[in-house]
């Protein structure tokens, strides 16, 4: 954790650095100006930091305050640093073609090309904050011979990286509580990143997400940050929440299909998967919960749907970019080997800065279609 905070730090600052020396151009060559503009600068490289230490000290209002000027500064910050890095890069291949051609292409580093593109990106952040609140619905219709004869369809409602903490509160998580509500699913799943930070404080999450009430139930499993918010509190608050945490375990889910869940690798371990759904076979169809998109050969044949977030694609346009490096199949459906599928979740909430930039949120609505004697397919 010391590294990751060292980094974090180290590459936060240079990203501030290279803001400053490209927006010093529209301060007055007064020094208390740039003074002002240094002291701003260095109170939101540490601002992510002093949040979690007032939350954990429980300063509740004062974490508040600074997790929404911190996390929007930061996406505001992340859209003016690729701004301005790419346009400085532009600009230097434009002084390189100008000095021997003498092409006379126009700078893209004087005071009104920078306080556009300043302009630009905030009007980005602005767009960013208001789509993370805009909550899309996407379907996915799969036709199988597993579902029992007395079952023609079943729904299924995936939920995922959710951040419930400082930021995703009751405002937030009514849209998603509607959303929800609206598809009446029959199962509602969480895969994983429901709680962010400390989960004991929250106001009225509880009764929201409790008042939904699928007939055949709620399952979760575990993410990467409720193993940072503190495992045994997030576990507990998952089930006041109305959640059956899956933590290694299987469950038959009215008679009617195999839902596995395994926690995170966050946790300090990796369970065993395939040998969990070897023991899950009994000709059902088989829903495996697992935060990242990262199927196991090993288990491929044993499970035919995996869900999985996560990756929120990158959340912020064009970090999709830098996820996919990580995880190949970020976002939506895919078929996999041995009739398994798999499908990722853009995430339901958002991490850090409130905003979302071309990944909009999303709550999945799986559809299982009864079809006697085919394998499993997509419509």
């Amino acid at each position: 954790m010391r590294t990751f905070v060292l980094s974090f730090i180290a590459i936060y600052t240079c990203m501030h650095a290279l803001f400053y020396m490209r927006v010093r151009i529209l301060l007055p060559s007064h020094w208390p100006f740039h003074a002002a503009l240094i002291t701003f600068l260095v109170l939101m490289i540490f601002a992510p930091i002093g949040t979690r230490l007032l939350e954990q000290s429980s300063f509740e209002i004062g974490a508040r305050f600074m997790a929404y000027s911190g996390y929007l500064w930061m996406g505001f910050l992340f859209l003016s640093f690729l701004i301005l890095l790419l346009t400085g890069l532009l600009d230097l291949a434009c002084r390189v073609i100008n000095a021997p051609a003498h092409a006379g292409i126009p700078s893209l580093s004087g005071r009104a090309p920078t306080a556009v593109f300043l302009v630009f990106a905030l009007l980005v952040s602005v767009y960013g904050y208001f789509d993370a609140e805009n909550i899309r619905v996407e379907r996915v219709v799969i036709k199988t011979a597993k579902l029992p004869e007395n079952t023609d369809r079943l729904k299924i409602a995936q939920i995922s990286d959710v951040h419930i903490g400082l930021i995703v509160r009751s405002d937030r998580l009514r849209r998603i509580v509607n959303a929800v509500r609206k598809e009446n699913p029959d199962i509602l799943v969480s895969t994983g990143d429901l709680l962010d930070g400390n989960p004991g404080h929250q106001d009225g999450t509880s009764q929201l997400l409790r008042s939904i009430r699928p007939r055949l139930g709620k399952f979760a499993v575990t993410g990467n940050h409720e193993f940072y918010a503190g495992i045994e509190e997030s576990i507990a608050s998952t089930e006041r929440f109305g959640f059956v945490p899956l933590r290694g375990q299987s469950t038959i889910a009215g008679s009617i299909l195999n839902i596995v869940g395994v926690d995170d690798p966050a946790m300090g371990y990796l369970p065993d998967e395939s040998k969990l759904l070897a023991s899950a076979r009994n000709g059902l169809f088989t829903v495996l919960l697992k935060h990242r998109p990262e199927p196991s050969d090993a288990s491929l044949g044993l499970f035919d749907l995996q869900l999985s977030g996560h990756t929120h694609r990158g959340q912020i346009f064009p970090f999709n970019y830098i996820t996919r490096m990580v995880y190949a199949r970020q976002d939506g459906f895919y078929q996999l080997d041995k009739g398994s599928m798999l499908y990722t979740s853009r995430g339901t909430g958002t991490w850090g800065p409130p905003m979302r930039v071309l990944s909009p949120p999303e709550v999945t609505i799986i559809e299982l279609v009864r079809e006697d004697g085919k394998d499993s397919e997509v419509k």
